[in-house]
């Protein structure tokens, strides 16, 4: 029999229609990867790391998988790729969809091309808002503090709110 993985994912997407690429990612993913167990809501912020008027709208997810980490990985880049996404180059810039590893189980992998957890995390106020909605007591299993303790000391300050799906 084989073992039930917790995946926890982070969806994001800053090029319309943000909202529609969520929903379809999330359809992929339950197609490809596992059964997403717990979802948050959806968040909106301003772009990380680079700049675009566009918002990101960001999501988080508990998946159930029996995949193995490569095999995620290889299974969410695919999504990406069938969604239409192409990658440039190592810079941040607008996407259609943006599929990350946040944790899975409490495993810890450093390798070329995999890093879980995800090794920006707890830098990120979109992704630990919506991340302590469904998971805030998980323990980060190298920074030795959950996930609301993360986000307690994240010295991210930019506004993230709840999207209101009929203002898209």
């Amino acid at each position: 029999m084989s073992q039930t993985n917790h995946l926890y994912l982070l969806t994001g997407s800053n090029i319309e229609p943000r909202f529609q690429y969520l929903q379809e990612a999330k359809q992929l993913i339950e197609k490809d990867i596992g059964r997403i167990e717990k979802e948050s809501r959806i968040y909106e912020s301003k772009p990380w790391g680079f700049d675009s008027s566009e918002n990101f709208l960001n999501q988080v997810m508990l998946v159930f998988t029996e995949l193995p980490p490569y095999s995620v990985l290889k299974g969410i880049l695919q999504i990406e790729k069938s969604m239409g996404r192409v990658r440039n180059s190592d810079r941040y810039d607008s996407r259609i969809i943006d599929i990350d590893i946040l944790y899975y189980n409490n495993e810890c992998i450093n390798q070329p091309g995999l890093v879980i957890p995800h090794p920006r995390l707890h830098q990120r106020r979109f992704t630990l808002m919506p991340l302590v909605e469904i998971a805030g007591s998980k323990m980060h299993p190298v920074l030795n503090m959950d996930n609301s303790e993360l986000l307690s000391q994240c010295e991210d300050n930019s506004v993230v709110k709840e999207f209101e799906e009929e203002s898209e």
